[in-house]
């Protein structure tokens, strides 16, 4: 197969109609606060535990067509001893991989930062590859501030994005690139929509200079939300509104997936913010779909506590969780499912 047929096909496998990503590519010390808030020690074994409940879960394919790993889990195997991309992979869930390896400060350029791990990425890829990954993950993070970004920060970010897709493409993997502007701080969804545009605009201008083919890739953006200490919440129309129009203005209708990040919302805001852009614009150029984390994970995590006796409940918590996301990826989604 060549490159091209085998990022087409893997773009099919991945957007399909009713069904999302999970994100679970949480670093060391992420996970480590994950499990700390449910008095789980994050060794080894548990990480390894935990990511086999995940994707064991019966029914998971429903709802999910790919999942993004961390880089210690494309070696684990199951508790019945079979490699967790393997796991996915029977399913019809697509393995990704995390490649990025985090933030540094950005110099000349106060308050942006910028992410490294571009210095052997195409080697690494390759061994990705040989354990079943086919797709692959960068965030970039841009905060909201007066001054930020700065033009340099957008540069800067905008072109390691680039590159990094254009690499992932030439040894056969799906670039879901990730420009995600920051909840943090009390600005207004009004600069939120000013922010996101012009990062956006930045990212795509980035990909063309890199001859990255927008049908081969996925975006990873940010919601357009008020800043969460704002005094005023948006409703999910308000964010709908607010976050296509946005996209309208700055996203090619050549890609063929936008799968949002939850970005600090709660479970069932990122559920219905999502639920209303699917059912406001039904005629959205792209398939408006999820990459959620945390928003998937927390109450499975709240469910299952480290204890082994608790799988099957953690388990029903990510298949309902899944299941409400795959109900607003068709604009079907109403608060009163949720319980």
């Amino acid at each position: 197969m060549s490159i091209s047929a085998g990022l087409e096909q893997t773009i099919r496998d991945m957007v399909q109609p009713g069904k999302g990503i999970l994100a679970a590519d949480e670093s060391a010390p992420t996970i480590q606060k994950r499990f700390a808030a449910v008095s789980v020690e994050s060794t080894e074994e548990h990480r390894r535990g935990y990511r086999s409940l995940l994707f064991t879960t019966p029914g998971l394919a429903e709802f999910i067509s790919g999942v993004i790993l961390f880089e210690e889990t494309l070696s684990q195997c199951s508790d019945g001893g079979t490699p967790l991309p393997e796991v996915l992979s029977s399913q019809g869930i697509v393995p990704g991989i995390k490649v990025d390896k985090g933030l540094i400060t950005l110099p000349g350029a106060p308050g942006d930062k910028v992410t490294q791990g571009l210095d052997g990425l195409a080697e690494r890829l390759q061994q990705y590859k040989a354990q079943g990954a086919r797709f692959a993950k960068w965030r970039e993070v841009y905060p909201i501030t007066d001054r930020n970004p700065t033009p340099l920060g957008l540069e800067v970010n905008a072109d390691m994005l680039a590159r990094y897709a254009a690499v992932c493409q030439q040894e056969g993997f799906v670039p879901i690139v990730e420009p995600e502007v920051l909840i943090d701080g009390n600005h207004s969804i009004e600069r939120a929509a000013e922010v996101i545009e012009t990062v956006l605009h930045s990212v795509f201008h980035a990909l063309h200079r890199h001859g990255v083919v927008l049908e081969y890739m996925l975006l990873k953006p940010s919601m357009v939300t008020p800043g969460k200490d704002h005094p005023t919440r948006a409703d999910p129309a308000a964010v709908a509104a607010a976050t296509v129009k946005v996209f309208r203005r700055a996203v090619p209708a050549a890609v063929p997936g936008i799968n949002f990040l939850s970005g600090g919302q709660t479970p069932a805001e990122a559920t219905a913010n999502l639920n209303a852009m699917n059912a406001m614009f039904p005629d959205a150029p792209w398939e408006l779909s999820f990459s959620y984390g945390r928003a998937l994970q927390e109450p499975v995590l709240a469910a299952w506590r480290g204890n082994a006796t608790n799988t099957g409940a953690a388990q029903q918590a990510l298949y309902q969780r899944a299941s409400l996301n795959g109900a607003a990826r068709r604009g079907k989604y109403s608060a009163d499912m949720e319980t």
